[in-house]
């Protein structure tokens, strides 16, 4: 088990594909923070904090910590990272899986979503990493892992929503500078995309409904290979803008169809793929 024992915050983590990891890696018997701030129940969204970590507890894992954060606010991030570390003694891997998602042109996206999008996406990776870093200095095995693409300055991926667009490279610039700046530190910073629709509750409610989730993959498969990645050595795994799917195929895995919510559809590729 090669995450027992190990603490892993992970943002975001109340469902989709945060939940997820966060139940691979208790699976595995690692100690797992999640920090998000559903703690009602919502009639879109499904499932809390609170009835998270019941799975997740469920799942093998040692310890879990619901935390109620908004990682807009450097305050509620440096409250997150010292619950984590006073409760399970430290931190030795970061998931940065928080995010916020509007694909409108720019003459339709307002201020307020600009904010949301680059306050969670951006900003709050970042200083969520900055929070963490002393603590992953600590580390045997340190990991940062993004859920961003690859960055492609290509301009098709920019002319449609260009503010979603520069928030999600936000997040892929942070993996670019952490990987080199972090080296001498030994922690590792990678990111992690999906190389089809993953069905969230995002891609249900905001993008393509019941058509798109058909077409879409279960969010097990980001947790299967983001279970390949955080488990190498973070002093030569550094850097890399891994998809999904390559990751498990290089670890020996050509199987797909359990992962696709409709295996006689065929899937749709995500956005910057």
């Amino acid at each position: 088990m090669p995450f027992k024992n190990k603490n892993v915050l992970i943002t975001g983590g109340s469902r989709g594909i945060g939940k997820a990891i966060a139940v691979r890696l208790a699976a595995e018997g690692a100690n797992i923070a999640i920090a998000a701030k559903t703690t009602e129940p919502h009639p879109k969204l499904d499932g809390t904090i609170y009835t998270a970590a019941e799975e997740i507890k469920a799942a093998g894992a040692g310890i879990v910590l619901p935390l109620q954060a908004d990682i807009r606010f450097e305050e509620s991030i440096e409250e997150a990272v010292k619950t984590t570390v006073e409760k399970l003694g430290g931190i030795d891997i970061l998931i940065n899986n928080a995010s916020a998602i509007s694909l409108t042109p720019t003459e339709q996206t307002e201020a307020k979503r600009w904010d949301l999008m680059h306050g969670i996406n951006v900003r709050g990776s970042f200083l969520m990493a900055k929070a963490c870093i002393p603590h992953l200095k600590k580390s045997h095995n340190p990991h940062i892992l993004n859920l961003s693409p690859p960055i492609n300055m290509d301009p098709r991926w920019f002319a449609p929503h260009l503010a979603y667009t520069m928030s999600k490279y936000g997040m892929s610039m942070v993996v670019l500078g952490l990987a080199e700046e972090l080296k001498p530190h030994r922690i590792a910073a990678n990111a992690l995309w999906p190389k089809t629709t993953i069905a969230t509750a995002a891609v249900e409610n905001l993008l393509g409904g019941d058509f798109l989730i058909q077409r879409s993959r279960t969010p097990e498969i980001v947790a299967d290979a983001a279970f390949y990645i955080l488990q190498k050595p973070s002093f030569e795994c550094t850097g890399n803008f891994f998809i999904d799917e390559e990751v498990l195929k290089a670890a020996g895995i050509t199987e797909f169809s359990k992962y696709a919510v409709n295996p006689h559809q065929k899937l749709m590729n995500d956005l910057f793929i």
